[in-house]
């Protein structure tokens, strides 16, 4: 496709603003466009030897060797992309998959610390066994604690999780090393997947605080369980519109089963109300 071609080979510019890029294609309407006034000339702002082309030639041909490997490739403006992330304000561009990509998937994310306690644990399994009872898919990074837990307890109870078996995406591109600034935008694009956020245990420097923060953002609902409640951030968020806190496994799974309620289950994912409960 010349479109998604255009827009990895804008993309691929040094120093090439994701952001801007996005606005300047929505405005024009065409990737192709915008790459067209934007390289091989000399009066534009990046003039240089290539053409685009050259260029074009050059990222269809990367596509096709990450295809060939089994990787699937999906800019905002294809239909297979996922339909959740289109609204947030961190939207990936482009996103890489592995696996069942779904334009709209049920999604719940559950995140906490590296180093969890025992009860810790407990509740993540427990949540997660419980969403994929309900037919959930369980979102989660790929990190030891917490992260392990809910995809282990998903996937023994033969459910489907995104970062493990089912799938895995990332915005980043393929073979790129993890490093201080991909963490909050992986956490970005998790928030904004999920319908909701369980952070079941973090401390005070967690990356599940800033995924809470950025899920309340979005407009997701946030459920805080008393283990969290210990950390500062946690206190302050609690009085947000949209956060339910939580004592015990069961009060958790009440508040998921509330949040679900709102939700649709098929088509229509895009559209999510308004929360301003707090429990």
């Amino acid at each position: 496709m010349i479109e998604r071609a255009a827009l990895v080979a804008l993309l691929r510019r040094p120093h090439a603003g994701w952001p801007e890029t996005t606005l300047q294609i929505q405005e024009n309407g065409s990737a192709k466009a915008v790459l067209d006034h934007t390289v091989g000339h000399s009066a534009t702002l990046f003039p240089d030897a290539d053409s685009a082309t050259s260029l074009l030639d050059a990222a269809a041909a990367e596509i096709a060797e990450w295809q060939a490997e089994g990787i699937g490739v999906h800019a905002f403006f294809d239909a297979t992309y996922p339909a959740q992330l289109l609204g947030i304000r961190e939207m990936p561009p482009l996103l890489f998959s592995r696996g069942d990509l779904r334009v709209h998937d049920r999604a719940v994310a559950l995140v906490g610390s590296r180093k969890a306690s025992r009860d810790g644990l407990r509740i993540a399994r427990a949540c997660a066994t419980t969403l994929v009872g309900r037919g959930v898919t369980v979102v989660s990074g790929l990190a030891t604690g917490i992260d392990t837990a809910a995809h282990t307890a998903a996937l023994e109870a033969g459910g489907r999780t995104v970062a493990d078996v089912g799938l895995v995406i990332s915005q980043f591109w393929p073979d790129t090393p993890p490093s201080r600034q991909s963490f909050p935008m992986r956490n970005a694009v998790m928030s904004g997947y999920a319908v909701a956020t369980v952070v079941v245990e973090a401390g005070e420097t967690s990356g599940a605080r800033v995924q809470a923060r950025l899920a309340l953002q979005h407009g997701r609902p946030v459920v805080l369980t008393s283990q969290v409640m210990q950390c500062d951030w946690a206190k302050a968020f609690a009085e947000k519109p949209g956060v339910y806190v939580v004592h015990g496994t069961a009060q958790l799974l009440e508040a998921v089963d509330d949040i679900l309620s709102y939700q649709p289950t098929e088509a229509g994912l895009e559209n999510f109300p308004d929360f301003a409960l707090h429990c």
